[in-house]
């Protein structure tokens, strides 16, 4: 059994290991990102099973542990280096970071709050706009949810949802269309 643990923390090792590479941050936009070298997306291409993005993945940066999406944009992909990711990311451009990135299997949904769903459903109108918006987008209105902690605001926030899904008001600055 021992023998197996061992093999088994040397096959993790050896994986983590040819997973890792070091690369300049640069910035596109206001957005830092590395290219992932060609024989490291090759393997996680094979992983995943695809070579469309988003392609979920996780590993570290400078030994900071962190999930995100690999992203094709203008022909590249990418991998965006958000602040949790690297403190002071923007700031940090030119800089050399290393990089563990492997495929990541795990189950990234999120269910939707019980109250958003319910007001959803009751509403004909909202029902059919919601399903028409482009999944991110119904993935915000989601996690903007989920991630208000009073019932007063998150009573509020499901209001002007409903009201947006109706077309009558905007949510961040984007209307129904």
């Amino acid at each position: 059994m021992v023998i197996f643990a061992s093999s088994l923390i040397s096959q993790n090792l050896l994986s983590m290991k040819n997973n890792s590479f070091t690369a300049t941050l640069e910035i596109i936009g206001i957005n830092p990102f590395v290219f992932v070298p060609e024989e490291i997306l090759e393997r996680i291409f094979k992983e995943s099973g695809k070579n469309k993005s988003p392609i979920p993945v996780k590993g570290t940066v400078n030994g900071q542990e962190f999930k995100q999406n690999l992203m094709k944009y203008l022909g590249e992909w990418r991998l965006y280096v958000n602040l949790t990711m690297l403190k002071n990311s923007p700031k940090r451009i030119g800089e050399v970071i290393e990089v563990i990135l492997e495929y990541d299997d795990s189950d990234r949904s999120i269910s939707m709050h019980p109250h958003l769903e319910k007001a959803i459903k009751e509403s004909p109108l909202a029902t059919e706009n919601f399903e028409n918006l482009i999944p991110s987008r119904r993935l915000e209105l989601v996690r903007y949810i989920n991630n208000l902690k009073t019932e007063a605001s998150i009573q509020r926030n499901i209001e002007k949802i409903i009201r947006h899904l109706h077309g009558e008001t905007d949510f961040f600055g984007k209307m129904i269309e």
